[in-house]
């Protein structure tokens, strides 16, 4: 376990105000110190106060789609929008060579009263909300902090929408065309939603999704260099979902020696998190495969072969199925990581119950004890 980080402000020891404690990078505390001096703590409280409770104001900020943004489109709830890059986007020299195409996008934002503290915020809400974006649209979108600064990036509205809006299909049609077919981005009808879901999670589940997000977001400049190494952090996004288990003592059947063991265990947790989120007989394959390839590829004892051998006149049979399989195990990942944000009590509880009636089953079903099973499948299938 790592000991808490601590922070001694102006200096250490008897010159030292302020004493903050970090658990990771987390603020865990904040304690006078020896020259603690309470007028001056007022006013760090008032300001604290403050930038926790200031008015709502609009971050700007540009970020990078995979396909052409032609139109805007608004969050009726979540107030997020996206607008297309400004008629002058070729002022920008920091934007020549980015392969991607440029938008802005435009959020919420609380003005903390200090603003480098309010511009620390923009810029990382801006990051999160495009990590967000990349799982839901076609294309993805990629955030980058080499990106020029917007002239107005604090506002106080929303920029007036453009002549022209995205358009907007049904999810699931959405999900049956994510391939480029020429006509720009657009957006599935249950974005704004996944929004304000996103926004409401508590600090626990924001922090574990977020680092899936992060991982699933590194996928296609990874691949540039290796596949493995793309797929190892398909895997850390589905595990990043998973929470281990408490270890407990065991004494080991083959050296007899003490040893910490966990029920479930890692590779039981990520099949389970993937049967849970991504079900279905279509997806059973994939899971297999992902199954099978995760302990090689993350331990280092195995390379797919696109990045073992050279193609032979750029194609191989072998080469293509493994192409295949990415993309397969691509839309396995993407699907759950979804699936965990917009309906996670419902695939949690369906999970749930198909464990408890197999584990009564295999306690030849007892007219009594039914909580026993339930708290079987709580135990397999932890939130």
């Amino acid at each position: 376990m790592k000991e808490p980080a601590e922070l001694y402000i102006p200096m250490g020891k008897a010159e030292c105000r302020v004493k903050l404690t970090f658990d990771g990078p987390k603020l865990k505390t904040i304690q006078p110190g020896p020259a603690f001096n309470r007028r001056e703590w007022e006013q760090i409280r008032k300001e604290i106060e403050r930038s926790t409770s200031g008015p709502m104001i609009v971050g700007r900020e540009f970020s990078f789609s995979g396909r052409p943004v032609m139109g805007s489109w608004k969050g009726a709830r979540s107030g997020v929008q996206i607008c297309p890059p400004p008629a002058n986007v070729g002022q920008f020299t920091e934007l020549s060579g980015v392969d991607n195409h440029a938008f802005i996008l435009e959020f919420p934002l609380m003005d903390a009263g200090v603003s480098a503290v309010t511009n620390h915020r923009r810029i990382r809400k801006a990051r999160d909300l495009t990590m967000l974006l990349n799982l839901f649209l076609a294309g993805g979108t990629r955030y980058t902090e080499s990106s020029p600064t917007l002239p107005n990036f604090l506002t106080n509205s929303l920029s007036p929408p453009s002549s022209t809006q995205l358009e907007v299909l049904e999810w699931k049609s959405y999900e049956e065309m994510l391939g480029d077919d020429g006509s720009g981005l657009r957006i599935p009808s249950d974005l704004d939603d996944a929004i304000c879901t996103y926004e409401a999670l508590t600090d626990s589940k924001r922090e574990k999704f977020d680092r899936a997000l992060f991982w699933f977001s590194t996928l296609k400049n990874i691949r540039n260099v290796s596949v493995s190494a793309s797929f190892a952090a398909m895997v850390s996004a589905t595990e990043a979902m998973t929470s281990r288990s408490v270890p407990h003592a065991i004494l080991c059947p083959d050296c007899h020696r003490p040893t910490e063991h966990e029920v479930p265990g890692s590779t039981k947790l990520f099949k389970n998190f993937l049967a849970t989120y991504a079900p279905g007989a279509s997806a059973s394959r994939d899971r297999d495969l992902m199954y099978d390839l995760r302990s090689e590829v993350v331990h280092g004892e195995h390379l797919v072969e696109l990045d073992r051998e050279i193609p032979i006149m750029g194609w191989t049979p072998s080469g293509f199925k493994e192409v295949e399989r990415y993309g397969g195990l691509w839309n396995l990942t993407r699907t759950a990581l979804q699936n965990w944000l917009k309906n996670r009590d419902r695939f949690l509880q369906e999970a749930r119950k198909v464990c408890a009636y197999y584990h009564w089953e295999r306690r030849n079903r007892p007219l009594w004890e039914a909580d026993v099973d339930w708290a079987f499948a709580e135990q397999e299938f932890p939130e």
